[in-house]
């Protein structure tokens, strides 16, 4: 709302940028990871109760559903194709409305559809029906919808539903971040799947910056009925994976780079990363919501960062989803129209009952460019960060639109 006056501080970060610093760390999980795949589910099933409490309501009723388990399977895997022989256990739990004056909502319905319809675009070759169980017990709740609609009309702005604190930075990726993030997602995409079906969705990426020299590891899933010959076959899709990668780096630096992949194989004693479902979790690895990458899609030793699991909670009060997402944007923005400056931390802390659009305080940090003074960027700054706090719902729309990813 235009004309109030936020709690808004910018301020002159002293440090060595990032890619100035000698060491630096950066990774990715990849969308079959068992965390991955836990935030998947909980942001999938978040999505899926907003748009059905608006298609019937028109309102988005209040739903938590960032508490997601993946409890790793058993499974032999072999060349030519194992078998899953204890299936993948995943929980949903949580909360959700689901009396609506005396009406009953199909909450867990909705829930399972939704996990189910991520789980098959994720993990391709992941059977629904033998290889994983999924129990909804998410917890209940029950509103008065004339007593929501009164609430939504006198304040129009959602009340934060916690005291927590968001992050994000800018500019928004270094060399070697943007390495990491580009090789899961190319190592994932149509383009390559389709040229080698042979690669799980279970890809990790760590990426080590020290000094000028970057060395990437690659923990690539094989998946066990794609392949046939161990040394051949299977060396040959370690191979795809190796230049994949190579073109990725070629592309973003001119750094030198080691790229490393599987590096755990020992083909002398037979063993080699392959799996029957693409990813680790029908072979014990647990997964769980927040366990994995920041709302970016990355982890990052190196800068700033909230430990709040963004996927599954409610896009309408929730700060713990909302202030890291608006975070990250206005960083973004501040690091794009604002001229001078060298990186940007933003950091908004909520404070539980209080208009979202009212934090308790807004950080902004900025490292100025050499020759620029704080004092020249303190200004647009402010009003970059308070442009977006007025039009902080616009944030539900960007998630419930898909234009935002959490993970």
């Amino acid at each position: 709302m235009a004309g109030k006056v936020r709690n808004i501080v910018v301020e002159e970060l002293v440090r060595t940028p990032v890619e100035m610093q000698q060491v630096e760390l950066v990774e990715r999980k990849g969308i079959g990871h068992p965390d991955s795949i836990a935030d998947g589910i909980a942001e999938a099933v978040s999505r899926a109760l907003s748009r059905e409490y608006m298609k019937r309501y028109g309102i988005i009723l209040h739903h938590n559903t960032d508490q997601v388990e993946v409890v790793g399977g058993r499974a032999y895997p072999q060349f030519g194709g194992g078998e899953v022989i204890k299936p993948i256990y995943i929980l949903l739990s949580g909360r959700a409305v689901e009396m609506v004056d005396r009406e009953f909502f199909p909450v867990h319905e909705v829930a399972l559809k939704a996990a189910k319809d991520y789980l098959r675009k994720a993990v391709r070759h992941l059977d629904l029906e033998h290889h994983v169980v999924i129990d909804s017990r998410i917890g209940q709740g029950s509103v008065d919808l004339v007593g929501v609609f009164n609430k939504a009309k006198k304040n129009p702005i959602p009340l934060a539903n916690d005291t927590s604190f968001g992050v994000g930075y800018a500019p928004p990726l270094s060399e070697t971040e943007r390495i990491v993030l580009e090789t899961e997602k190319y190592l994932n995409s149509d383009e390559f799947k389709k040229k080698y079906p042979a690669v799980g969705e279970d890809i990790k990426v760590m990426g080590l910056r020290k000094g000028d020299e970057i060395d990437l590891t690659i923990a690539a899933a094989i998946v066990d009925s794609e392949v046939d010959n161990p040394p051949d076959d299977y060396m040959a899709v370690k191979e795809a994976i190796y230049e994949a990668a190579k073109e990725i780096v070629e592309s973003h630096t001119e750094r030198p780079t080691n790229i490393y992949v599987n590096t755990a194989d020992d083909p002398k004693e037979g063993i080699y990363y392959i799996t029957v479902t693409g990813t680790s979790a029908e072979a014990g690895d647990d997964g769980s919501v927040g366990r994995g990458n920041r709302v970016n899609g990355l982890i990052t030793p190196n800068r700033h960062m909230s430990m709040e699991a963004a996927a599954g909670k409610n896009p309408v009060s929730h700060v713990g989803k909302i202030y890291n997402i608006l975070s990250m944007l206005i960083a973004n923005d501040i690091a794009e129209q604002v001229e001078g400056v060298e990186e940007v931390y933003v950091r908004i802390l909520s404070q539980i009952g209080k208009p979202i659009d009212e934090p308790l305080v807004a950080s902004v940090q900025i490292i100025p460019k050499k020759g620029y003074s704080i004092d020249v960027l303190q200004k647009p700054a402010y009003e970059i960060a308070d442009e977006w706090l007025a039009n902080i719902t616009k944030i539900q729309k960007m998630i419930l639109e898909d234009k935002i990813n959490v993970f």
